[in-house]
């Protein structure tokens, strides 16, 4: 009788986790309606910098470049310490089409870059907004006209990829696999009209969706979540869109530690209880149904026909490894798939100690 429980509780697990990887694989497909196109909008490029003299020598002039006919870029220098200001006047001096806005310290705001981007909304001279880090640089020339096409009279917020670059460590392959899953998750449920997820330096929308909600005074004393957070306040099915084109792609730079890494995704864990219900359901759901899969997989293997169990097995790795692996091809992150069975278990292994760590004391490191 127990046993039987167990066995129909691996099948339920197996499919369920079938049914999310067959929901990831819908935004490789186009959308088959066409909304009326806005050609050309002037658009600002909003960088958010906090101490990153050396990334803005390095990365900036990636978006100088950029091949779009009316474009200003706004350089947010959120009280860094470093020489960011100094660097960001040199680039001014030789491009009139950059703004710089300077946020000093203040009691109310302190270190709060929700509060520092706001002030670069409101001082942007476009109402299209395109929104990148200092840390990142576009890979295509047409990284504005790619994000800027996608902007419809409708759609007027656009959610776009951002590569981890590449390294030669186990901790990078991690990284990107993560940042690959959150790709997934990003881009099938906003297709599928219930979108909640988004990477903040590769985001557009328009003003008037952010004064529409107050912007992010709704989670203001949240120290993270400009991305996610505004999302889950100002997205809806009829008004968000994304781009999986390779001219629209973003990178960033890793983390340089696991440490690093591993206490930046504490802090996103941490950030779920403000999400919606039904997206911390379907989040929870996904993981305590992957992790329910491999400990019931094991189990049953000792004290039930083998060949049944391997055959459910291989079905999901199947369906997994297919939708993974068109995904990846279609990212640039065909790597991974080398990978794909450590880096899952490995990365399972990570997110049960993170959801332990975080029920034992909330993550207090806030950049």
């Amino acid at each position: 009788m127990i046993l039987t429980v167990v066995f129909y509780s691996f099948v339920a697990c197996t499919a369920i986790q079938i049914i999310y990887y067959l929901l990831f694989s819908t935004f490789l497909f186009k959308q088959k309606k066409k909304d009326a196109k806005t050609e050309h909008v002037p658009v600002s490029v909003i960088v958010y910098s906090k101490n990153n003299t050396s990334e803005l020598e390095d990365y900036l002039p990636f978006i100088i470049d950029q091949e779009y006919p009316i474009f200003e870029i706004v350089l947010i220098n959120n009280a860094s310490s470093d020489d960011s200001i100094d660097t960001m006047k040199a680039f001014q001096k030789k491009h009139e089409n950059i703004k710089i806005v300077s946020v000093e310290n203040n009691e109310a705001f302190w270190n709060n870059k929700k509060y520092a981007l706001t002030l670069g909304i409101k001082a942007a001279k476009h109402d299209h907004l395109l929104f990148t880090n200092a840390t990142s640089k576009p890979l295509s020339k047409t990284w504005i006209a790619q994000m800027s096409s996608k902007f419809t009279f409708k759609r007027t917020i656009v959610l776009a990829y951002t590569k981890i670059k590449r390294e030669k460590s186990f901790t990078n392959l991690l990284i990107r696999f993560h940042n690959l899953l959150k790709a997934l998750k990003c881009f099938s449920f906003a297709k599928t009209g219930t979108p909640f997820l988004a990477f903040s330096n590769n985001l557009a929308y328009t003003k008037a969706d952010f004064f529409k909600v107050n912007g992010f005074i709704n989670h203001l004393k949240i120290k993270n979540g400009e991305d996610d957070l505004f999302i889950r306040d100002a997205a809806t099915k009829k008004n968000i869109t994304f781009t999986i084109a390779e001219a629209s792609f973003t990178e960033t730079d890793a983390q340089t530690s696991f440490k690093e890494w591993f206490q930046d995704v504490r802090i996103t864990n941490s950030l779920r209880e403000h999400y919606k219900f039904k997206h911390r359901f379907l989040l929870g759901l996904f993981i305590f149904s992957k992790t329910l899969f491999y400990i019931l997989a094991a189990v049953l293997f000792f004290f039930y026909p083998y060949n049944i169990i391997g055959a459910f097995v291989g079905v999901y790795v199947l369906v997994q490894y297919l939708v993974i692996g068109f995904s990846a091809k279609k990212l640039q992150e065909t790597q991974l798939l080398f990978f794909l069975p450590f880096l899952e278990i490995a990365l399972l292994l990570i997110q049960i100690s993170i959801f332990s760590a975080n029920l034992i004391s909330k993550p207090n490191h806030w950049k």
